[in-house]
């Protein structure tokens, strides 16, 4: 019963997880499906476990990726990109200290991608164009995050049914 619980548990932190800042969602939803693996009943294989870790982990490692390339396609510079990444960490350092959320991991990758890029052009259009870059980096990246976890969210429950 313990393993029932904290996989769902597991599994709906790991889906908030895929948007809120600081909380690795992908390995919190793995880590639910491996939890449920060691219930007698469970019929997941080893196989299986691997691979939903190996997607977990390639996730983990896009999603601090994608944005830099995002913002390398929209034409942003190292600046911007190294904007974008002091802007990641501000927004996750950040958050125990104030009610920014979502909204801080959003904002503050735009704004140091906007400030980074904008420093070593000197243009404003470049520069936001950069800064959407980043933004649409973060929605790519989230978005791997959030599939992943639903799908992970949705393979326990409907192995719980089995089991039950």
């Amino acid at each position: 019963m313990i393993f029932i619980i904290l996989s769902i548990i597991l599994a709906i932190v790991g889906v908030v997880g895929a948007v809120a800042p600081g909380l690795p969602g992908s390995i919190l939803s793995w880590g639910a499906f491996f939890l449920l693996s060691f219930h007698p009943s469970s019929s997941f294989s080893t196989t299986q476990i691997i691979i939903i870790a190996v997607i977990a982990v390639a996730i983990t490692v896009m999603d601090y990726i994608i944005p830099s390339i995002s913002t390398k396609k929209f034409g942003g510079s190292k600046a911007s990109v190294w904007g974008s990444n002091i802007g990641l960490i501000i927004s996750i350092v950040g958050l125990p200290f104030g009610p920014q959320g979502l909204l801080g991991v959003i904002v503050w990758p735009f704004l140091g991608a906007l400030v980074g890029e904008f420093i070593k052009c000197k243009k404003l259009k470049p520069s936001a164009k950069a800064a959407f870059g980043a933004f649409i980096g973060f929605l790519c990246g989230s978005g791997l995050k959030l599939i992943y976890g639903i799908v992970i969210l949705f393979l326990i429950i409907k192995e719980l049914i089995r089991i039950n």
